[in-house]
């Protein structure tokens, strides 16, 4: 039997895009709460899996070739979770690359707040088209 998807969370904007990522594509995972108010995100065993101490993270017992993976950073969470899946990241090279450019124009461009508005609603100067188009 498969276990499910850690997901290591704090009610932040990049916790809330992990946490419906992980809905959006019907990914079975357990939500474990990292309180960054009481500095949870300094404990030893919460460092092995983002060394860099934020959060989000997740830790995937059935990762590549079926052996576990802890992946940290918002970015590369969701695009792990994307080629997981298949969902949300296209299925020519192209597509990929249009995605690829969306997410880190984004993720670099400001701060979480409002991402998924902004993301979708919003040209992507990469090749001037709406980002929705490359997420669908």
């Amino acid at each position: 039997m498969n276990k499910v998807i850690d997901l290591y969370y704090w009610p932040t904007p990049n916790g809330w895009k992990i946490s419906i990522a992980l809905e959006e594509m019907n990914l079975p995972h357990t939500t474990h709460f990292i309180n960054i108010g009481a500095g949870d995100q300094f404990d030893p065993a919460f460092l092995k899996i983002a060394p860099n101490n934020r959060m989000p993270a997740i830790t995937d017992p059935n990762g590549p070739d079926g052996a576990p993976v802890s992946i940290f950073e918002s970015g590369a969470i969701l695009l792990y979770l994307a080629r997981k899946t298949g969902l949300f990241y296209g299925s020519t090279e192209r597509e990929k690359i249009a995605v690829d450019q969306c997410l880190m124009w984004a993720n670099g461009r400001r701060r979480a707040d409002g991402w998924t508005g902004t993301l979708l609603s919003q040209k992507c100067p990469s090749n001037g088209s709406p980002a929705r188009s490359a997420l669908s």
